[in-house]
């Protein structure tokens, strides 16, 4: 099943998602060389990444969220996608909890914002498997002649299997 939104022939969900992967990621990398260094510069650096990853993750999840509602109901695919979009939805309420609290002192926020992040980040990379599982192995919004019922990539069986 193709994406019923595309740029220039692609799908536009898969476009947008590596911009709130990357800063996101890069706010919790931040967050360490902050804790290590004991310098605040890099902890507010991670806040302001931390705001623009969740407006970039919003902007990605609208175009999700339509994807999502063309995939045929009672396949792999339409329960993996709920599951990736699910997932997604507790990733940005972690990383806007952890910015709300951060938000009177980005320097210093205490420990709490940063587990926050660091929970989102590891949710993430959940939700990523789930979001390349649709793609990669389901050819959700790439292909109208995709296996939408193929078994999941750990299984070892062949994505042509019915």
């Amino acid at each position: 099943m193709e994406s019923g939104t595309k740029i220039f022939g692609h799908a536009i969900h898969p476009i947008l998602v590596v911009f709130p992967l990357g800063l996101l990621t890069t706010a919790v990398i931040f967050d360490a060389i902050g804790w290590a260094t004991g310098d605040g510069k890099w902890l507010e650096i991670a806040f302001r990444l931390i705001g623009a990853g969740i407006i970039g993750g919003l902007a990605s999840a609208l175009f999700g969220l339509i994807d999502y509602q063309a995939i045929p109901s009672r396949t792999r695919a339409k329960t993996i996608g709920l599951w990736h979009g699910l997932g997604n939805v507790a990733v940005i309420i972690l990383f806007a909890a952890s910015w709300l609290i951060r938000w009177p002192n980005p320097h210093n926020p205490g420990a709490l914002p940063v587990i926050l992040s660091l929970s989102g980040a590891l949710l993430m990379l959940v939700t990523g498997w789930l979001g390349g599982e649709l793609v990669e192995r389901l050819g959700v919004g790439v292909d109208n002649g995709a296996n939408l019922n193929a078994p999941s990539s750990l299984s070892g069986r062949p994505a042509a299997e019915r």
